[in-house]
């Protein structure tokens, strides 16, 4: 398994239509790209317009396959209402969350 962390800088103004607009792009990709298990959303205490999407996948190679030319067509919409800073993956050693 592996995290992928997406850093997004998003306007206060456009927070509510990108929460709407994640949930739904998360669904849909977890619904229809192999290997792809859902994220799950963050946003600062500090900077309200710092936000934290955490996806999990069954693999790097299946995330890789998704990410392609690092503008995936489902993730444009959130890419209008935010400008993304940053991917990260992270290989996921233990989860210890319930």
């Amino acid at each position: 398994m592996i995290r992928v962390v997406y850093r997004w800088q998003v306007p206060q103004k456009n927070f509510e239509e990108f929460k709407k607009v994640w949930s739904r792009t998360t669904n849909s990709i977890h619904a229809s790209v192999v290997g792809a298990r859902g994220s799950f959303l963050l946003r600062s205490f500090e900077n309200e317009t710092e936000v934290i999407t955490i996806a999990k996948w069954d693999s790097l190679e299946l995330w890789k396959n998704f990410w392609g030319n690092e503008n995936p067509q489902e993730m444009e919409a959130m890419r209008r209402l935010g400008q993304r800073s940053s991917v990260e993956v992270f290989e996921e050693i233990e989860d210890h969350t319930r």
